[in-house]
């Protein structure tokens, strides 16, 4: 308890703690200070007589333990940090824009069936009829088993053509719903055609917002899937889309672009299809390089065949998986085409080269959104063989 005789003891104590070592001459003055003289009364044990009243010495500062010293702000030490290196900056959020501007979207008609309704009633009767419909079961089957097998890397597949018009990008909406749907891991499409590309909107996609070149500058390999896919427009049944473009004239995708984005996406996703530019522009050369199959969009006309079997002769001469990993599709674009599309099909084969028949379809011929429900049998079925036996050969090359 504190004592007024002593308070210098009790200011040592208080600082040094009960662990401190006690004042010397516990309950008296501090060493330093004398006692104060003691009268003849007081050795006789008669009544003390207080000492002469007079100021006690100052006593010395006292120094604290050091692990009880205080320290003030400016003695606290200041930690060293090793700074950060610099964040790469990253580019400012594009603003969202529509894929089709609101009064062009009224003028679209209503999306009609791809065959007329005498067509699919007469299908209908001959397969009750016949035993096809057995024989088709077991030919689907087939096709979903191929079209779901693992994969240990990413495939990448090419599509392109001669020129515009061909049917390039259908055929890689098409081949990228029918991955989307027979697969479970994620698929991508990618649109490295900025030129004014339709594949956004084959696909169903309302808005956009990152282009291929923006990603380009922003993916990181140690992204996560849900990171990367933050930049993606998202597509029903686990599918995603990364756009070249806004739908501005002028918009431009250089190779090294290209390469990075694909390089860092590969590992994310298990079949990504890309929808390259015309021939023979760089992105698509490159990217029918780096792919692990190609598709060459054709027309179903005597130009369309003529301009395809060139490019197959070239391809003769580069390596020989070139050549063996590249399918052709023919697209029928009327009803009845001007060629025998049988017989060109077969011309174009002797060049080592798998060719496939897109047949005509109403709905893939209107131009708009692509709804695999209203799709023509004959279609939906040549579209999903199609897919299967690129996704075979995208297989046989690592």
């Amino acid at each position: 308890m504190p004592n007024g005789d002593n308070w210098q003891g009790d200011v040592l104590r208080d600082l040094r703690g009960a662990s401190g070592p006690p004042a010397a001459g516990t309950g008296g003055p501090p060493a330093s200070v004398p006692p104060a003289p003691h009268s003849a009364a007081q050795a006789s044990g008669t009544e003390r007589i207080p000492a002469p009243t007079q100021p006690p010495a100052p006593a010395p500062t006292p120094t604290p333990a050091p692990h009880q010293q205080a320290r003030t702000p400016q003695q606290a030490p200041t930690p060293q940090r090793t700074p950060a290196p610099p964040r790469p900056r990253r580019p400012s959020a594009p603003d969202s824009r529509a894929v089709v501007d609101s009064v062009l979207s009224g003028t679209a008609r209503r999306p009609q069936r791809g065959e007329p309704v005498a067509v699919r009633v007469t299908r209908a009767v001959r397969r009750i009829v016949s035993s096809s419909a057995a024989r088709e079961v077991a030919e689907l089957t087939r096709t979903a088993e191929a079209l779901q097998q693992p994969v240990t890397t990413g495939r990448q597949i090419a599509v392109t053509s001669i020129r515009g018009g061909a049917g390039k990008t259908t055929v890689a909406a098409l081949l990228g719903t029918a991955y989307a749907h027979y697969r479970q891991d994620p698929v991508l499409l990618v649109e490295a055609d900025p030129a004014l590309g339709s594949l956004p909107l084959r696909l169903g996609a309302e808005t956009l917002r990152w282009t291929t070149a923006d990603l380009a500058d922003i993916v990181e390999p140690q992204m996560s899937l849900l990171d990367v896919t933050g930049y993606l427009v998202q597509l029903p049944e686990n599918a995603w889309l990364l756009p070249g473009s806004q739908g501005q004239i002028g918009a431009m995708l250089d190779t090294s672009a290209y390469e990075r984005v694909m390089v860092a996406l590969r590992r994310y996703f298990g079949v990504t299809v890309v929808d390259c530019e015309t021939l023979p522009a760089e992105v698509a050369r490159v990217a029918l390089s780096a792919s692990q199959a190609r598709v060459l969009a054709a027309p179903a006309t005597l130009d369309g065949v003529t301009s395809t079997y060139a490019v197959l002769q070239w391809m003769q001469g580069l390596p020989r998986h070139m050549i063996d990993g590249t399918v052709v599709v023919l697209s029928s674009t009327v009803a009845r085409p001007g060629i025998d599309v049988e017989a060109a099909a077969e011309k174009l084969r002797s060049t080592g080269a798998g060719v496939h028949v897109l047949p005509y379809d109403r709905h893939l011929a209107a131009g708009g959104v692509l709804r695999t429900e209203l799709l023509g049998r004959p279609a939906r079925l040549a579209a999903t063989r199609l897919a299967a036996e690129v996704f075979q050969l995208s297989q046989k090359r690592r």
